[in-house]
């Protein structure tokens, strides 16, 4: 449960800071705010790369494991049918 409310919130701080990005990006024109704009994707970026590691290392080492469709594609047709 904890590993799923790391990767909810880990999206949530995504999309905050991918609008905030385009806050500064359509609101104001100056160097200041291309600055800003710069760091809140450079941040998004950085997140979004930790995240994934986190959910590879989650995944290999047993913590996380799929269970929708990706899940049933791997299974032998003898054991989908039962």
């Amino acid at each position: 449960m904890i590993i799923k409310s790391i990767v909810v919130i880990a999206f949530i701080l995504i999309i905050i800071s991918l609008g905030s990005a385009l806050f500064h990006l359509v609101k104001h024109k100056t160097q200041e705010q291309s600055e800003k704009t710069a760091k809140a994707l450079t941040f998004r970026i950085a997140l979004s790369i930790l995240l994934f590691i986190f959910i590879f290392i989650a995944f290999a080492t047993g913590l996380f494991t799929p269970h929708g469709l990706g899940a049933r594609m791997h299974q032998t047709p003898a054991a989908a049918s039962k």
